[in-house]
């Protein structure tokens, strides 16, 4: 979070001014309704395709930026973020341009009259070659990119609804390529042409014909397949004191390895879209990994039934920058439910390649689950952390105070959670209060939609 929201200001605030550089019109009094209609209708325009780009480019899943913004998961706010940002900014678009027949019905302003005859309507072109080219099709993008408007608003608005299916969601997601080229037709022959000879102009050149690119290997599904491999599944485990299922499987293709903590989007070849699934295992180089799935939603409730030993599986990945990497002498881990799948894989690690830093992990659950609480108990002791499980029937929830009491010198190290949201919101923020540095506290946000 601490690098995405500087990243989403720092572009809306730079891309405002570089408008700005390249229109003068709000410095040029007196100010009339048509002529300024028409500027704020070329700055939203500006706005929603610059951030839809960006989102465009981020949907392609480009690992080589996770440094930079701190994951994947990161990745996926922002693109949340910027699909928002464009929403908003196209209505408003959409309202100013509509807002003349609106004012005019109400009678708050006078239209001047439009020309009669056969040629009303039409406007002769001037200008340059290229300026008439743009003038020729400005009427045909206008009318493509008022249609593109009205789709985009329906797909984003599905994309929001947290309870619309995600196998609906995926499906009706991947016609967002086809709506973001139709909107690019529209913005490059309805902008306003002296942009492009402005600094504007060639910037939302070059983020449009970016997104274009992105916009079509999403299109061709090219995402991330230089990161797919096929694997098998070996076997699975359904631990139904916690409603979890363990999903052994061995990669026959060529995987680069892992680090704790990751994850992979997993295809079960089930005509399911891919899901992103923490990998629960280390890395040891022999191809074996294995999940440790939720059962919390409709697809992953029929997994323990539907699976089968020797089905094929597709992984793609991996991906996140959740791995524990870290010069303090200290960490403490806290996981939430199925959070706990990222620290199991970095205890496996940690059993094979000891560490000098001291871990304290907390293990919050929401009732007593003695079988997992061994399975951890067996992962913990071979790590050589700390393990505090509080199952809330017996213990209580954790917060801020009872973390600093039990690790009396937590401010030495940093802290990694991966849960439930609300907790981890909650548990940053009491902390940050007490402290510890916000680029201290780590976590996911597993929640990519």
């Amino acid at each position: 979070m601490r690098k995405i929201k500087p990243f989403f200001i720092g572009f809306l605030v730079t891309l405002s001014g570089l408008w700005l550089l390249s229109d003068q019109s709000l410095f040029n009094p007196p100010y009339q309704f048509l002529p300024m209609r028409n500027v704020l209708m070329n700055y939203t325009g500006i706005i929603a395709m610059g951030v839809m780009s960006i989102s465009m480019l981020l949907a392609v899943r480009p690992a080589r930026f996770e440094p930079f913004f701190g994951g994947l998961d990161k990745m996926y706010r922002l693109h949340k973020w910027l699909g928002i940002t464009g929403l908003v900014f196209s209505i408003v678009h959409w309202a100013i341009k509509e807002s003349p027949g609106w004012l005019s019905g109400l009678g708050l302003i006078a239209l001047p009259n439009r020309p009669k005859g056969p040629h009303a309507g039409s406007q002769q072109a001037t200008g340059s070659s290229i300026e008439q080219f743009f003038q020729s099709l400005k009427h045909p993008a206008e009318s493509v990119g008022e249609w593109a408007f009205y789709i985009a608003v329906v797909l984003l608005a599905l994309a929001l609804i947290k309870k619309f299916p995600y196998r609906y969601f995926f499906q009706t997601h991947r016609l967002m390529p086809l709506v973001y080229l139709a909107l690019v037709f529209h913005s490059t022959f309805t902008m306003n042409f002296s942009y492009y000879s402005q600094v504007v102009g060639p910037v939302m050149a070059v983020l449009m014909m970016s997104g274009t690119v992105a916009a079509i290997i999403v299109l061709f599904r090219k995402v991330g397949v230089q990161r797919k491999v096929v694997g098998v599944i070996e076997g699975i485990e359904r631990y139904t004191e916690s409603s979890v299922v363990r999903v052994n499987i061995k990669i026959k293709d060529r995987w680069a390895g892992h680090e704790a903590g990751q994850f992979a989007f997993v295809n079960f070849d089930d005509k399911e879209a891919a899901h992103p699934f923490t990998i629960s295992s280390g890395w040891k180089g022999d191809g074996h990994l294995f999940f440790l799935i939720k059962e919390l939603g409709d697809y992953t409730k029929t997994l323990a039934s539907q699976l089968k030993a020797g089905q094929a599986v597709t992984l793609e990945g991996p991906y996140g920058q959740f791995t524990f990497k870290s010069d303090k002498p200290r960490q403490t881990w806290v996981a939430g439910g199925i959070g706990i799948t990222p620290f199991i894989a970095r205890m496996h690690a940690l059993a094979a390649e000891p560490s000098q830093q001291k871990v304290d992990l907390f293990f919050c659950v929401p009732h007593v689950d003695e079988p997992g609480f061994a399975k951890a108990r067996a992962d913990a002791q071979a790590a050589g952390i700390h393990l505090h499980i509080m199952a809330e029937p017996l213990d209580g929830r954790l917060d801020a105070n009872r973390l600093c009491t039990m690790v009396p010198d937590w401010q030495d190290g940093d802290v990694w959670f991966c849960g439930p949201a609300g907790f981890g919101d909650s548990l940053s923020e009491a902390l940050i209060k007490k402290g510890l540095r916000p680029e201290d506290f780590h976590r996911e946000l597993f929640e990519m939609r």
